[in-house]
This record gives C-alpha cells, sequence and structure tokens, in this order.
C-alpha cells in the first residue's frame, strides 16, 4: 500500500469514526487545502496537490516560504491576542491541522480559552475533528461552515454554545480571504462578522498578494488554482487595508507576514514576502 493510499484510508477512517458520511477526497483534483499542507513540508496530499504546488512554485519560488512565514505568524499573533486577555477564538478557514494550532496556541496562556473551527472543507473537518477527538484540548470545536454565509455563522448553534458573542473575540482569518473573490464581497462578508463582535473584539488575518512579482507571474499563479477545488485572488497592500476600516491598528499595522512582531532577526526577503499580514482592534 502506498503512502497516499495510507492517507486516503486513514481520512476516511476518522470520518467514519466520527460518524460523518465517508468523505469523497478527489485525489485526483488539486485541492488548496492539501496544497498548502505540502508547502508546509506535510503529508497529508496526494500527487495531484503536489503536482499543483509545484507549478505554482515554478511560478513564485518564495510560495513555500510564503507559507511557512503565515503560519508562524498565525501562532505569533494568537500569542499576542491571548496575552492582551482574549479568552474566545473564531477561527474560520482554518485548513488542515498542524503543529501549533489556534487551540494549542490560546490555552498556553489561558487554559481555558475557547476556540470554535469552522470551515466549509469536508476534507479539514475529518482531520480537524480526529484532531480534538484525540489528547485533551481544553475548549474547542470543529463547525462546517462557509465565510461566503457570515449570517449563517453567526446564527451557528454550535458557535453559540462555546463562545459568548457578547464578550471580545478574536476573530481569524488567515490565509481565507484570498479564496473569496470580488464578486461574493468579501468586504462586507468581514463587516458583518467584525459587526456582530462587541468593543475589544479582534480581526487578525493574512492575505495572498501579487505585489511583490511581475505582473506575467501574477497571472499566472492564480490560474493554476483554477483548475482547483477553490480560485485564487490575490489582493494589494491597500486592498488588504480596507478589511481593517474602523478598526485600530495594532503595531507594526500592515506587514508582511514574517516582519509582524518577529521573534527572529529580520531577513532579507522578509518584506517581500507575498502574504501581508495585520491585527486590528474594535474599538
Amino acid at each position: 500500500m502506498t503512502d497516499d493510499q495510507e492517507t486516503a484510508l486513514d481520512w476516511m477512517s476518522a470520518s467514519e469514526e466520527d460518524g460523518q458520511e465517508p468523505t469523497d477526497l478527489r485525489p485526483d483534483v488539486p485541492h488548496p487545502a492539501r496544497m498548502y499542507d505540502y508547502y508546509l513540508g506535510g503529508k497529508d496530499n496526494f500527487p495531484a496537490d503536489r503536482a499543483a504546488a509545484e507549478k505554482v512554485m515554478a511560478i513564485s519560488p518564495r510560495v513555500r516560504l510564503s507559507a511557512q512565514a503565515n503560519r508562524a505568524y498565525l501562532q505569533r499573533a494568537v500569542r499576542y491576542l491571548a496575552e492582551q486577555g482574549v479568552k474566545q477564538f473564531l477561527d474560520i478557514g482554518t485548513g488542515i491541522p498542524t503543529a501549533g494550532n489556534t487551540h494549542e496556541i490560546a490555552q498556553q496562556v489561558h487554559p481555558d480559552a475557547r476556540v470554535a473551527y469552522l470551515d466549509n472543507d469536508p476534507i479539514v473537518l475529518v482531520h480537524s475533528r480526529a484532531l480534538l477527538a484525540g489528547a485533551s484540548h481544553g475548549s474547542a470545536t470543529v463547525v462546517q461552515a462557509d465565510l461566503r454565509d457570515p449570517a449563517g455563522i453567526l446564527a451557528e448553534p454550535r458557535v453559540h454554545e462555546l463562545l459568548d458573542l457578547g464578550q471580545p473575540v478574536a476573530l481569524l482569518l488567515f490565509a481565507i480571504l484570498h479564496f473569496v473573490d470580488d464578486e461574493s464581497d468579501p468586504y462586507g462578508i468581514v463587516r458583518t462578522l467584525v459587526d456582530a463582535l462587541p468593543s475589544g473584539s479582534y480581526l487578525a488575518l493574512s492575505h495572498g498578494t501579487a505585489d511583490f512579482i511581475s505582473p506575467a507571474q501574477a497571472g499566472r499563479g492564480p490560474a493554476v488554482y483554477c483548475a482547483a477545488t477553490e480560485r485564487l485572488t490575490l489582493r494589494s497592500r491597500e486592498q488588504v487595508s480596507r478589511f481593517f476600516d474602523g478598526l485600530e491598528l495594532v503595531e507594526p499595522g500592515i506587514v508582511t507576514a514574517p516582519l509582524w512582531r518577529p521573534e527572529r532577526p529580520e531577513q532579507e526577503d522578509d518584506a517581500f514576502t507575498g502574504i501581508w499580514a495585520a491585527v486590528g482592534r474594535k474599538p
């Protein structure tokens, strides 16, 4: 049996044990979550995912570094938010779990921190449910929901069972909004979610950008994702800044992911990493 077949069986077994319907993995179709897992050096991906990811990296060699920088930023941002006293996290578009997940970081600071993971991807859900069914994970849950339906997210009973939306919440949108095209009104989606949260809440996000590559590269990268299950819409720093309208940006503002409160010396390419990152506080 190949490693890929074992991975598929692991996913389907986790789904059945969790009481869910078996997941259609569609291993022949590139999947953004599995491609991202490959960028991070994970094993939860198939040949189609690896081939598509390699095409993207051939166009933009910094993609793997960008993915790693995004993951490190997520962990620093969650730790920062927890240190500000936030104990509730609404993490939408979580991706396939890997080391240093939101609940693990937040609960290092506050053992009673509560995390609601939301994703519309059955593959991600299978992985996340298997993770939370294992070792002790404190207060965390996984809910199937789509970022494009913010009203549905806000009405989801399981979110309200875990989180008190009358108290400050950290809304986490890491590397997800670039999979929401302009026609789906990403700014309206974020505004709806932020408007539903009280003063003292935070928005933390990261977003892919083409600001540091040529126009030719900028067109070729998203074209690879057109053959995948989700399309890619890269946005400029100015476009990303619109997500924070009405919020107070936390220092250092909107910067590339490695430069958001780094825990290591700055490196030469940090300022050109293709992921914008920022955290804003709702006054």
